[in-house]
């Protein structure tokens, strides 16, 4: 059965929605039909899934979206999923359809679950890596990290103009619940005094220390607040300094979920591009059960269960980076 050629495959999003989702759909849906393979689209992903909720997707389908953010397939939790019988009922879903094989586009929760309709069912199961929090194994970078890096960067230019004007203190929080990668790239490319990450503690009284030098100096300063920081994110943290320092301005910006809004960027829809295609290739090729990525610029097949546990680190000079050049 897993030997089997591929002639129909089937294709969802599940999990947070990452700028490049839709450039992945189309570089599925065209590569497919390019092989002569036919393609399903599944709205709503895992819980499309349990209740079949199946379109016919062609080339034509999927015109148009390649420059749109979010996902045209849409996104939901799905507690069905979760169960094994809820698993169940998904690949007898696929295999009625007549599926050979399904393409999860997201992050870890999404390859977890993958994983597991692969491990129990059977099911021909291939990922890609599509996160904003870039925390996924197995890629370099996912798709939609570096849209949401840009759109991050871009608000903290603006924040850092009227910080300028009024000689203020602004802490920005930016998503990264477990990972700080979207902190510390943006924090760096717009030169913020300081950046806080989860993989990292570190001391207020430091922080307190940096600010009061830095802003005598500069007379304004952006601190970059993971929203996993270990001191419980930007607001907290801005009381804790200004507790110490009454004579700070202090304001603080929560950016959301506007970061996973907006166009992708071109190095977000090459990426997902490219994986979107070799997702289709790798198939076609017996490989399963694994995420498609990008290492070192060459497309790679991590097995799902690499893919979830391994732990992706900051680079370790970023941190250096942050303290010399914020002086």
């Amino acid at each position: 059965m897993l030997n089997m050629p591929i002639e129909h495959i089937a294709l969802l999003t599940s999990g947070g929605d990452a700028p490049g989702m839709n450039a992945a759909i189309r570089a599925v849906v065209r590569t497919a039909h390019f092989h002569g393979i036919k393609t399903t689209g599944i709205l709503d992903g895992y819980d499309g899934l349990v209740k079949k909720n199946f379109i016919d997707l062609g080339p034509r389908d999927v015109k148009n979206i390649v420059q749109r953010g979010g996902t045209i397939l849409r996104s939901a939790r799905s507690e069905a999923f979760m169960k094994p019988e809820g698993r169940a009922q998904a690949a007898t879903n696929l295999r009625d359809a007549g599926i050979d094989a399904l393409i999860c586009i997201g992050g870890g929760g999404t390859q977890t679950g993958a994983h597991q309709l692969a491990q129990e069912q059977d099911v021909r199961v291939i990922g890609i890596a599509s996160t904003i929090d870039n925390d996924l194994g197995g890629s370099d970078r996912t798709i939609g990290f570096d849209t949401a890096c840009n759109t991050a960067l871009e608000a903290m230019d603006r924040l850092r103009d009227t910080a300028s004007s009024y000689g203020r203190i602004f802490f920005v929080e930016v998503m990264g619940r477990d990972t700080g990668f979207i902190a510390m790239h943006t924090g760096i490319a717009a030169g913020a005094e300081y950046v806080m990450v989860p993989e990292r503690k570190e001391n207020v009284e430091e922080l307190v220390r940096v600010l009061e030098n830095r802003s005598k100096e500069k007379g304004s300063c952006i601190v970059v607040v993971a929203e996993g920081d270990q001191e419980g994110g930007a607001f907290k943290l801005a009381e804790q300094v200004k507790k110490r320092c009454s004579q700070f301005d202090i304001r603080v910006s929560v950016l959301g979920h506007l970061q996973r809004g907006g166009n992708p960027t071109m190095a977000d829809r090459l990426l997902a591009a490219r994986l979107g295609s070799a997702a289709v290739e790798g198939l076609k090729d017996n490989k399963h059960n694994c995420v498609v990525g990008i290492v070192k610029g060459e497309i790679t097949f991590t097995p799902h269960a690499d893919a979830i546990t391994q732990k992706k680190s900051i680079e370790p000079d970023l941190f250096r980076l942050v303290q010399m050049l914020a002086v």
